[in-house]
Parts: structure tokens; sequence; C-alpha cells
């Protein structure tokens, strides 16, 4: 099978996870790194048998071996590392969220559409077998008709103004850093923006945003999503019907979930994850990337502007 030559931006946590499990592909290989300072990458690139290690992101997009790129800095720099990885003519897989802005993810594939090169945001829960089988179940008709969605995501995280999650030059706050998950789960099964929507919130000494619920109704479907840094949600999604409910505990990186009728378990799903759960977007980009597409079927250039005008909206709520 043609491997597809992968690098990546960034030598964080996330790339370390998601280098870590482009081993556990078939079609996909780590070739180059990209740090900046050139002894980080070079010893992200030792634990990782990449090929190549960069010391400039500039670097790693000039090398013509490279195929694809998988952007994983913070999100404030999304938007123009993968403007430049696409001029370059690499295929991009930028992590979520994909930018600050409705404007700039527009902006993003459009440019990619122009350059005919494959661009998508790294919604990767989209992709994982227990999120795939609650949505069948939901298209199944198991639940019956699907009137409300619980999710929340929130973990404590200490406040300091220049913290990345907090600061705002970086785009802190936690609707970008966790609150993006509970808002892309509801639109996986309701797309289209929403008729309401209600946020409550507490800001940080900073003013970003720390704790938010929000109530908010498509059509027959309410719901109520949540998001903080001010304590440990119970980071699990609920999805609730006239004749059933689904749940998915820690959904944002599912590997199981149980379907009841009123009290009773009819059917439980459990598949655990051979990495940290990235093999199975990483496998499922590659193979578009390899066809030749340029968009990604399962999180399209629509889901993820969706996924950036909610936060845009719930944002300038959290503000009033």
């Amino acid at each position: 099978m043609k491997q597809l030559n992968w690098g990546i931006i960034g030598a964080g946590r996330i790339a370390q996870q998601f280098a870590a499990d482009i081993a556990l592909v078939d079609n996909a290989h780590l070739y180059a790194i990209a740090a900046r300072e050139l002894s980080r990458a070079q010893a992200f690139a030792d634990d990782y048998q990449a090929e190549q290690a960069y010391g400039s992101y500039e670097q790693l997009l000039d090398d013509p071996k490279l195929d694809a790129v998988y952007i994983a800095t913070p999100h404030n720099l999304h938007f123009e590392q993968a403007k430049a990885a696409i001029l370059g003519g690499k295929s991009v897989l930028c992590e979520k969220p994909f930018t600050v802005s409705p404007l700039e993810a527009q902006t993003l594939f459009e440019l990619a559409q122009r350059e005919q090169v494959y661009l998508m945001e790294g919604m990767w829960t989209y992709f994982l077998p227990a999120i795939q089988k609650a949505k069948a179940w939901v298209e199944q008709g198991r639940i019956g008709k699907l009137r409300h969605i619980k999710a929340d995501f929130g973990y404590p995280i200490e406040y300091h103004p220049r913290r990345r999650e907090y600061d705002v030059n970086l785009a802190g706050g936690a609707l970008f850093e966790m609150g993006i998950y509970p808002i892309a789960l509801t639109h996986l099964f309701c797309k289209q923006a929403p008729q309401s929507l209600q946020v409550d919130s507490t800001l940080a000494q900073n003013g970003v945003e720390d704790d938010v619920c929000s109530l908010q109704r498509f059509g027959d479907v309410k719901a109520t999503l949540g998001t903080s840094f001010k304590c440990r949600l119970g980071n699990k999604a609920y999805l609730i019907g006239e004749q059933g409910y689904i749940v998915i505990p820690d959904f944002f990186r599912a590997s199981e979930c149980a379907l009841y009728q009123i009290d009773e378990c009819l059917e439980e799903f459990s598949e655990p994850h051979q990495g940290h759960g990235f093999e199975y977007e990483i496998a499922a980009v590659t193979d578009e990337i390899q066809q030749g597409k340029l968009t990604c079927a399962v999180v399209t250039p629509e889901d993820t502007v969706a996924f950036q005008q909610r936060i845009a909206e719930m944002r300038a709520l959290c503000l009033c």
C-alpha cells in the first residue's frame, strides 16, 4: 500500500498523540516534524521515527517529499499556517478549533479550492466508531424522534492571564478550547442554525469566558450544552428521543455508547482505541487525499464554518 508522507507543525501534546497514532495506520507515514527550535523537533523525530526534523515551519513546507501537513499549534496560529501550507501545495489537516472566526474559516476553504488542495478541520470525534454507532442508531429510529441533546465538556484549569487557555492574545476561552466539542456534537445531529440561542456564562478576570451554559433550539430539538475551566463536568453526551436515549461517556474521545428504552439497556457498543483515537481520522483523511478529493465527506467545510459561527454567537452573548 502506498503511504502518504505526513509532516506535523508543532511538537506539543496533541502532536505527540497524532504522531503515535500514525504508526497504527497502513496508508500514512510520519515523514517530518517542524518546531520553533530544531533541538525540540529533532527530539520529537527521534521519539516517533520521523525522517526529517526542521527548526522552522517554512523549511518543512518547502520539502518536496512532503504530501500533507497536520497543524497542531494553538488555534490563533492556524489561519496563517494553514494559508502557508495551502499556498505551498500541501494537503492540510488542521486541528480544531480550525480558526478563530467564521471569516477566517471561509477564506481558507476558498483558498484551498482555488489552489486545488485538500483541507479539513481535525474534528477527530466524528470518526470514532462509538460516535458513528450512535449516529446510526439515531438514523435507524432506535430512539424515535430526537428531542433533546445534552453534552458538556469541562476540566478545571487554574487561571493565569498569560496561560494559553486564558490568554486574550491567543484567543483564549473555554468555548474555543473545550466548547467546540459539544457544539460539534450537536451539529452532527442538527445540521442547521439554531432558531434560538441562550447563554449563561462567567468571565475570568481578564474577560475571557471560563464557564458557559447554553440552551439552543433546532426545530423540535433542544440542546443543552456546557463547557468550563472552573470544574470537571460530566463530559457525557445524551441523545434523547421519544422512545429511548443514547448515552456516550467521554463523548469527545468516545470508545463506547449504550442504547436505552426508558430504564432498560437494549444494546451496548464498545471499541477501545488502539491508540489515542486519532487513527480513524488519519486513515480516512489519508484515503481521501490519495483519491484526489479536496474536502472531507465526514467533516465538511460547511460543518467547520457552522462551528465557528456558533462559537462567535455564543462568545458575543457571553460579553453581554
